[in-house]
């Protein structure tokens, strides 16, 4: 039976990984490709951050050309901006892109920060201007704004340079993506606790294991992630339903990962963790 568009309401997966691409034998199962998720809602279609997930997104797509289609980002490092100028459906004449997103502070805008930093010079491929129609939406963090009856809360994330967090509810029903973010020492961040509260769906970055973030050889203390014990701990504060671990650390093989959701699993039962081309139901 196919789903009827207009009921729908899933995440995609489409990149999984953090900091930087990790393809090889030892990542098939779970992907090498870095931040991009997709949310289709109502007939709509949202795409949470640029990694190079987008890339497999765009060529998905291409058959279904033209598409219109809202592209959130929650910050701009590397790994969630390498896929855009792969993105073949926005260099597409006829299809239709929002693009929301905070603007730096040593930007004057949302369309040239575009054009200066993600669509940028350095890319292995030449960058002809966008042939989509493009529009740019400056958000600020903490802002809120609604597609039709989709509400799209933001807040702020505890990430170098800083980086967004998104709450999205329609019809009741909530997905929340919260990532790159550290957890603090010594409270929960309330700014995640209030995005994830009563989530269906929580997709949080839970790049390490306690013992990997406070190892004293080597810790990652002040990197801006999180564990999946942190996140397991704000899943039961906030009342979700679902959490789903997400930004895989690069050097995490495949069998790691299912060591990690197996105690994943045994602390908090209706929790997974995040595969390229998954779709989980929010509904």
């Amino acid at each position: 039976m196919e789903t009827n568009p207009s009921s729908e309401f899933v995440v995609q997966f489409w990149g999984v990984r953090g900091s930087i691409p990790s393809p090889g034998k030892d990542t098939v199962r779970y992907g090498g490709n870095t931040s991009c998720i997709e949310m289709r809602i109502a007939g709509k279609r949202l795409i949470f951050d640029g990694g190079t997930g987008l890339r497999i997104l765009g060529d998905r797509l291409r058959p279904q050309m033209p598409v219109e289609a809202y592209m959130f980002f929650t910050h701009y490092h590397w790994d969630h901006i390498q896929g855009v100028p792969f993105f073949v459906p926005a260099f597409t004449a006829g299809n239709c892109f929002d693009i929301y997103g905070a603007v730096p502070p040593d930007q004057e805008s949302m369309k040239q920060h575009f054009i200066d930093r993600v669509l940028h010079a350095n890319s292995p491929v030449p960058i002809a201007p966008m042939k989509a129609n493009v529009k740019f939406h400056e958000l600020k963090v903490g802002d809120t704004l609604k597609l039709d009856d989709i509400l799209i809360e933001t807040a702020p994330l505890n990430h170098p340079n800083g980086a967004m967090g998104y709450r999205i509810t329609w019809q009741g029903h909530t997905a929340c993506y919260c990532t790159d973010t550290e957890h603090f020492p010594d409270r929960m961040d309330e700014n995640v606790l209030h995005l994830a509260r009563e989530a269906d769906v929580f997709i949080y970055d839970a790049m390490y294991t306690d013992a990997e973030y406070s190892n004293p050889k080597a810790p990652k203390v002040g990197w801006g992630h999180s564990t999946w014990e942190e996140g397991v701990k704000i899943s039961k504060a906030a009342g979700v339903k679902r959490f789903v671990k997400f930004h895989h650390d690069p050097n995490h093989s495949d069998d790691f990962l299912d060591r990690m959701a197996l105690d994943l699993k045994e602390a908090f039962p209706n929790s997974c963790l995040a595969r390229e081309g998954t779709i989980i139901s929010v509904i």
